[in-house]
C-alpha cells in the first residue's frame, strides 16, 4: 500500500515538473512586445520611433549606401551627401529621389533600382554618417535668445526649443508666442501658439518645429 502511494506522489511530482518544462519553453519562445512613439511633424518631416531605420531623410544629410558582395561598387557610395531637392546620385542607377523616405524606405527604393536592370536581389544597407545641421531661432522673453539646434535624429517641439533657449523669463506672454514658418513655395506663415496651455496639458500635442522656424515668445502687458 506504501509503494503504491510513493508512487502515485512520484507521478503528480513528475507530471507538474512537464507542465513547468513546457511553460518555461513557451515564454521563452514568445516574442518581446515592442511599443513605439507616436508620429510627430518635423524638419520637413515626420519621425515614427527613436530607430534609425525610422529618421527621414533631410537635405544635405550623408549617407554611406552598402550593397553586400560588391566592393567595388561600394567604393563609390560611401559619402552620397542628400540634395536640396531631396535627391542622390549612384553609380549605375543615376538618380533616386528620397523626399519624405525614410532611410528603411530608402533602402528598398535603392535596392529596386539596381534590381531592375543590374543586380541580382542585391542586399542594400543605408546609414547617415553625418546629419545635416537643422535650426530655429528662439527670441524675445526667454533666457538666453538664439540659435537652437535639432537633436540628431529626432524632432523638437516648440516647448523643448523654448526650455534649450534657457526658458521663459517671468514676463513672458506664452499665451501669444508667435510662430513664423517659410514655405515651401516661398510664402511666410505666421502662428500664434498658446504654449501656457500646451504646458498645462504636459506638452501633449505640443508643436512640431520645422527647420529655420523663428519663435518668439513676446512681453506679457501688465
Amino acid at each position: 500500500m506504501k509503494a503504491y502511494h510513493y508512487r502515485r506522489i512520484f507521478a503528480v511530482i513528475l507530471t507538474l515538473g512537464c507542465l513547468a518544462a513546457v511553460g518555461f519553453a513557451a515564454e521563452g519562445s514568445r516574442r518581446p512586445e515592442i511599443s513605439g512613439r507616436e508620429t510627430s511633424d518635423a524638419g520637413g518631416g515626420r519621425f515614427v520611433s527613436g530607430s534609425a531605420a525610422d529618421y527621414i531623410l533631410q537635405p544635405m544629410d550623408v549617407l554611406k549606401v552598402f550593397v553586400f558582395q560588391h566592393d567595388d561598387l561600394n567604393k563609390q557610395m560611401e559619402a552620397v551627401q542628400v540634395s536640396p531637392e531631396h535627391t542622390i546620385s549612384l553609380p549605375l542607377v543615376q538618380t533616386i529621389k528620397l523626399k519624405g523616405k525614410t532611410t528603411r524606405q530608402a533602402e528598398q527604393i535603392i535596392r529596386d533600382a539596381f534590381d531592375r536592370d543590374y543586380l541580382v536581389n542585391p542586399q542594400v544597407s543605408v546609414i547617415v554618417v553625418k546629419y545635416a545641421e537643422r535650426s530655429v531661432n528662439v527670441l524675445g522673453q526667454v533666457g538666453k535668445p538664439d540659435r537652437v539646434l535639432f537633436p540628431p535624429e529626432k524632432g523638437l517641439t516648440i516647448l523643448e526649443a523654448i526650455t534649450l533657449a534657457g526658458g521663459h523669463t517671468r514676463l513672458a506672454d506664452l499665451k501669444k508666442v508667435k510662430l513664423t514658418r517659410k514655405q515651401e513655395n516661398g510664402d511666410t506663415e505666421v502662428m500664434e501658439i498658446d504654449v501656457d496651455a500646451l504646458m498645462k496639458r504636459g506638452g501633449r500635442d505640443a508643436v512640431q518645429l520645422q527647420k529655420d522656424d523663428v519663435i518668439f515668445v513676446p512681453e506679457r502687458i501688465l
